[in-house]
């Protein structure tokens, strides 16, 4: 008797992405792994990306679902709805990943494969681990404060990761119930280092897995100052919150 794959849930928040969504979709149904299917988080994007997201889950009902959100709440308020979603669903792993492209879907089988394969319960789909990289065009301004956040956070939490900051995850089911996602406070970009030092300070192994990471080529960029101003305090209310619980 054949055993069944497991269900891969890739979860994608999205606002403002009705160009690069259909082309995502395209990327992941082409991809050689069983039972994969795309949960679209649309956060009532004015462009008409939740009306692109339903278009593909009527054209792929078995594969494609979709989560409307009545406004923009942050992307970790997305991905705890879309998380939730899943696992309600009977997901046993749970992809997290850009709308915007960056994120290359061919690295999606072997992040499954490590997932499975090896003693991780959760895989990152690393820019600076061997063979990783970022994206040519970034100018040095950027790549230094990639890399400085990436300091920033492991001399503060101790991850001991090498791409603590990355937003491309795969994660196993049974982790994401152990670290009790409706408590994840965090909403921007430090919603990835508060979920990663829920999993470290559990005693999970967190695997990287190098990727290219590619600048996005439609829309525009959710990054606020608003956004960088949480994501430098989030390690200092992480390390001492931790410490008071």
């Amino acid at each position: 008797m054949a055993v069944a794959s497991p269900k891969t849930v890739v979860v994608v928040p999205t606002y403002n992405e009705r160009d690069n969504l259909p082309v995502l979709a395209g990327l992941l149904a082409d991809l050689p792994v069983p039972n994969l299917h795309l949960l679209v988080v649309d956060d009532n994007s004015p462009d008409g990306t939740g009306e692109v997201a339903d278009k593909l889950a009527a054209d792929a009902p078995d594969t494609v679902g979709v989560l409307h959100r009545v406004a923009k709440d942050g992307l970790g308020r997305a991905y705890v709805a879309g998380m939730t979603r899943a696992l309600d669903e009977g997901a046993d792993i749970v992809i997290q990943m850009d709308a915007d492209l960056s994120h290359p879907a061919p690295a999606i089988p072997a992040m499954v494969d490590a997932l499975l394969t090896k003693d991780a319960a959760a895989v990152i789909g690393s820019r600076y681990v061997a063979g990783g990289s970022t994206a040519s065009d970034w100018p040095w301004s950027r790549r230094a404060l990639s890399a400085w956040a990436n300091i920033y956070v492991n001399a503060i939490l101790g991850l001991r990761l090498k791409d603590a900051t990355a937003g491309f995850k795969a994660w196993r089911a049974e982790t994401l119930r152990a670290i009790d996602l409706n408590s994840v406070h965090s909403n921007g970009y430090s919603f990835q280092v508060e979920m990663n030092h829920r999993a470290v300070t559990r005693g999970f192994t967190i695997l990287e897995v190098p990727i290219r990471f590619e600048e996005r080529e439609q829309g525009v960029s959710k990054m606020s100052l608003g956004v960088q101003l949480e994501s430098a305090l989030a390690p200092w209310k992480l390390r001492f919150g931790g410490k008071r619980r």
